[in-house]
């Protein structure tokens, strides 16, 4: 698949996500080369009239969020968010996602899991069967990380420790990502629930149960999926 097709999925999904927002609603905004478009879209609606207000998962999306004019909030001004809209990294027929390939996965679940309703915007290819092949970031505190690093080697995770060009990658909240190269995750919220008996683990990027929707850009077309509720 073509790197423009890629984009113009990802642009069809980001838009469509932004008519499920209603007018004085609180809004979780995400982090990624997808919600991108939506934000862009929301910019357009607030200089048309929209009243709303917005909670950023990152510095990258405040930054993009400001130029724009869209009000921002912050979460702890807030009892709850109305709808989160968020890009994932993959996303299997469950629903459940890796998310943290740009390196706000604290932010982004700690929004989520303050959010009524959650959607995610992805283009065709982030779609998997089984989760595992996108690197699973794993947010850690800086202190004692080879620590971990070792400990993760001996389960055969295949850890590799994020870096910016020669620089070791640093979140917004002051944390180190080790990325975990599994190529396929059996359970994983079983997984999820191993990896946070780790002492300075501070978040995976594993989000189980967490979308109620996931938008999907498929060409010149989206397909919206819903969670099934059981």
């Amino acid at each position: 698949m073509t790197s423009n097709i890629i984009q113009n999925e990802k642009k069809i999904a980001g838009e469509k996500a932004v008519e499920f927002i209603k007018e004085n609603t609180i809004v979780g905004i995400g982090t990624g080369t997808t919600i991108y478009y939506s934000i862009k879209k929301i910019g357009e609606m607030v200089k048309d009239g929209l009243k709303i207000k917005c909670v950023s998962t990152s510095n990258e999306t405040t930054k993009l969020a400001l130029s724009l004019n869209i009000p921002l909030a912050s979460l702890n001004e807030i009892k709850k968010i109305d709808l989160t809209i968020d890009g994932a990294d993959e996303v299997d027929k469950n629903l459940n996602g890796i998310k943290g390939g740009g390196g706000a996965l604290l932010f982004e679940k700690i929004v989520a899991l303050n959010s009524e309703e959650i959607i995610w915007v992805v283009d065709s290819t982030k779609l998997v069967k089984k989760l595992g092949k996108f690197p699973l970031p794993v947010e850690v505190v800086p202190f004692g990380y080879k620590n971990l690093l070792e400990k993760f080697k001996e389960e055969n995770f295949k850890p590799v420790l994020r870096k910016t060009r020669d620089e070791i990658y640093t979140t917004d909240a002051g944390h180190y990502i080790i990325d975990l190269q599994l190529e396929e995750i059996n359970d994983p919220a079983r997984f999820y629930n191993h990896l946070k008996c780790f002492t300075g683990v501070i978040e995976a990027g594993l989000f189980i149960d967490i979308a109620n929707t996931v938008i999907t850009g498929r060409g010149d077309k989206v397909e919206i999926l819903k969670r099934k509720r059981i």
